[in-house]
């Protein structure tokens, strides 16, 4: 079984915030795979789908962004699925908005959604899919940035990364997890 997780926040309030790219590459991904609904337990909303390349769960953990892993960890050992089998999907300020960049492994960054995740499986080891939206400008805070909404001009890439980071998920069902990297990580970024 494969595991594909999105990092943000619950809550309407956040719904198109910064913060919620990982959210939202669940979404699509549950659309485009015509997924069942979601089923809330182990603090997060999860749902199975029955793949022909295997069994794939789809996870937005409803902790809030900061803790994370409080709702990983549990599902990884209920249903017994292997830290390579995982990928995680989340914001990255250190990558310009719509840009995407794969990675088997890596700290946190600074990224506290990122810092519980690591905390909770024990290894800077697993698949990431970091997407980005850029720094602050004008003096903003961090956190007041990530929770804000993208620009209109921001739009179009954002939504071109969001469908870029599902396409990478379904690819990764095919294909070894380093060989989507080495695909999407060559794809020039809009």
């Amino acid at each position: 079984m494969k595991m594909m997780i999105g990092l943000g926040n619950p809550g309407k309030q956040y719904e198109k915030t910064r913060h919620n790219v990982g959210f939202q590459v669940i979404d699509e991904l549950a659309e485009r795979f015509a997924a069942p609904p979601m089923q809330l337990k182990f603090n997060g909303s999860y749902t199975i789908l029955h793949r022909p390349e295997g069994k794939v769960l789809l996870v937005k953990p409803l902790t809030y962004m900061n803790l994370s892993g409080e709702c990983v960890r549990p599902l990884m050992d209920y249903y017994d699925i292997d830290v390579n089998d995982i990928v995680v999907m989340y914001d990255d300020l250190d990558l310009a908005p719509g840009q995407l960049r794969l990675r088997q492994k890596g700290s946190a960054g600074g990224h506290n959604g990122m810092k519980s995740l690591i905390a909770h499986i024990g290894t800077l080891t697993f698949n990431r899919v970091r997407m980005g939206i850029g720094r602050p400008t004008g003096g903003m805070k961090v956190p007041d940035y990530v929770l804000s909404t993208f620009s209109k001009e921001e739009l179009p890439l954002i939504e071109d990364m969001v469908q870029r980071s599902a396409d990478a998920c379904e690819e990764w069902l095919k294909k070894p997890f380093l060989e989507v990297m080495n695909t999407f990580n060559q794809q020039k970024e809009n």
